[in-house]
């Protein structure tokens, strides 16, 4: 079996600590077995490996998105980046590309497709082998996982399956496990529907779609050569722009002739917003934060270095990072994405492969330069690209760790106390001995992320020396 994991997202739901360059998934705010935080992302990775389902876990994703997982998860996973944003067809299209034609798996091999971002347990993984077990049987082309609903919500697609007593596929059988229910055919999808329709659905059977499919991996590949007849992983990569921008619900599983569902009657959340996450959380405040006594169902969780404190209010999230404050009612936090918009800035706090950085000040001076202070930290045997940049010079005051500095070609070693002066267009990059942290400040008439020009770079000429 190959899991490949779809990770997208905007950022907005979880404002201030989610942004566009760190979504939800990747937020560390789940306890993890043993102590420490783990993020949504890294809970789930760790569950999959735990239910021993596969030994291969690709992540579909983003450009924007690839350094934080690598920063999350190492070597743990592969990652296949969509060259622009089309939806889930396009990005499960390419991932089966890589897996059919860069990894040269089998067009028998089974493959399911899931969310990086559910919280659950392990029925949720049982059900993904009972998934594995229906289409070995060969009765369905296609598989779903349908959650057993808990109210008649809104918010996710149902599956409506034809009724039990007709329409029963092999491979799904009990043993005794309540996560192992007889896998249905499906009758037929509906979106989102409204609150009366959904009531009505639920009388019927109806399950939410969970965004949980499993297929054989020719089956897809024989949908993707519709649109680009290559068996060349590159061609489809190049061509990517020739897939239509649509979901898979719709491009794929609605239109399939043969498909059935099991169904999931375990935990299982989306923790897409404020009031969801709290609920799911077995502490109140994280980071330097202290609730007073006339606090009920409150929740404080602040990633700054100053003090916050919170009192008298109720049924409240109070959330404290470099992109913003936020002060809501839990109730009303599903809202916040429409508000988001209009406030945000570019993102203060971002993961990269190589560790983290945080912006400490944006400024445009009187006479039109503007000035940015970051403080970046290296991970211990980590470093940036051998990059230049056209219209900005840098300064950097090493505040912790030893490292070696390459400028314009030139090798030096660094430790705390020194500072490093950057011009434009000068050749750079550092790597950390130790775990290194400086604190850059840029200076320019344009400060933007993509001012850099990459070249590649031969550490073992410096590290050998």
């Amino acid at each position: 079996m190959k899991i490949v994991l779809l990770s997208g997202g905007s950022g907005k739901r979880l404002w201030p600590l989610s942004n566009n360059a760190r979504s939800k998934q990747f937020l560390p705010l789940l306890n993890k077995p043993g102590g420490g935080m783990e993020s949504m992302l890294q809970r789930v990775v760790r569950q999959i490996f735990e239910a021993r389902l596969t030994e291969s876990i690709t992540i579909a994703t983003n450009a924007s998105q690839r350094d934080i997982i690598i920063n999350q998860l190492g070597e743990l996973t592969d990652i296949v980046t969509e060259p622009e944003r089309r939806d889930t067809f396009p990005a499960i299209a390419l991932a089966t590309a890589y897996l059919a034609f860069e990894k040269g798996c089998s067009a028998d091999e089974t493959v399911v497709i899931m969310p990086c971002d559910p919280y659950t347990e392990s029925g949720y993984f049982d059900t993904v082998r009972t998934m594995a077990q229906v289409l070995k049987s060969g009765t369905a082309d296609m598989v779903l996982m349908g959650i057993t609903p808990t109210y008649p919500s809104t918010k996710f697609g149902y599956v409506i399956p034809e009724p039990s007593t007709q329409s029963g596929c092999a491979g799904a059988e009990q043993n005794g496990n309540p996560n192992r229910a007889g896998a249905l055919k499906v009758k037929r999808f509906t979106e989102k529907p409204s609150v009366e329709k959904a009531e009505g659905l639920l009388s019927e059977g109806a399950l939410w779609n969970g965004g949980i499919f499993a297929f054989k991996l020719g089956y897809m590949t024989g949908i993707l050569r519709k649109y680009i007849n290559t068996d060349s992983f590159e061609e489809v990569f190049r061509n990517y722009g020739k897939l239509p921008k649509i979901s898979f619900d719709y491009e794929v599983a609605e239109k399939a002739q043969s498909v059935a569902v099991v169904p999931y009657n375990g935990e299982w959340k989306d923790l897409g917003t404020w009031n969801a996450l709290t609920a799911a959380l077995d502490y109140h405040t994280l980071g330097n934060a202290t609730l007073g006594p006339d606090c009920t169902n409150v929740h404080a969780i602040n990633e700054l270095n100053i003090p916050l404190f919170v009192n008298g209010i109720d049924n409240a999230i109070v959330a404290a990072s470099p992109d913003g404050i936020l002060v809501c009612d839990k109730e009303k936090s599903e809202a916040l994405k429409s508000f988001v918009d209009p406030i945000a800035t570019r993102p203060m706090y971002e993961e990269r492969r190589w560790g983290t950085y945080r912006v400490l000040d944006n400024t445009v001076m009187e006479d039109g330069v503007h000035s940015l202070t970051k403080i970046i930290t290296l991970k211990a045997g980590k470093s940036i690209s051998y990059q230049i940049h056209n219209h900005r010079s840098e300064t950097w005051n090493i505040i912790e760790g030893e490292g070696v500095l390459v400028l314009n070609g030139e090798v030096r070693k660094v430790k705390r106390g020194d500072v490093v002066t950057i011009p434009r267009g000068y050749k750079h990059t550092i790597k950390a001995y130790t775990q290194l942290s400086f604190v850059e400040v840029q200076l320019g008439p344009l400060l933007t992320e993509d001012d850099i020009d990459r070249f590649d770079f031969d550490w073992s000429s410096v590290d050998n020396r």
